[in-house]
């Protein structure tokens, strides 16, 4: 197989990724991590571990934005390393980092870098805009 086909099946299998992140089914989500994967989010404060950790963290992202949509910016392929570059718009509904529903649309930007084996995900790296979030939710001023 030649690395350009190699390149565009990781670039497809990562659009499934990201449409089960839209799906709002936190199981269809962890069917595409590996039983043993090990995630780190900076919003949170415990990484997660396995398909449960990662089942839950969707399963609270979507309580506390039921309409959740990710946008996908950009892919960068470098063998089984993939960075993704997104935007997601919610609006926030449900309690999230302690924070009560405020009802209101928040956009915030994002980067996450993926580690895959075997066609699943094992590892990965969220790096988003925690404060653009809270500007959003108006928690924090315009800098």
């Amino acid at each position: 197989m030649s690395e350009q086909t190699s390149s565009e099946q990781t670039r497809a299998l990562i659009r499934r990724v990201v449409a089960a992140w839209n799906s709002h089914d936190p199981a269809r989500v962890a069917a595409h991590y590996t039983e043993d994967c090990y995630g780190l989010d900076v919003a949170i404060a415990r990484p997660q571990i396995g398909r449960e950790g990662v089942h839950g963290m969707f399963a609270a992202y979507y309580t506390a934005f039921p309409d959740l949509e990710i946008t996908l910016d950009d892919i960068i392929v470098e063998g089984d390393h993939v960075a993704i570059f997104w935007t997601t718009h919610a609006t926030h509904l449900g309690p999230i980092l302690n924070i009560p529903p405020s009802g209101r649309a928040v956009t915030a930007k994002g980067v996450n870098r993926l580690v895959l084996q075997d066609g699943l995900v094992c590892e990965t790296l969220t790096i988003w805009d925690v404060a653009g979030m809270l500007r959003g939710l108006g928690l924090l001023p315009d800098l």
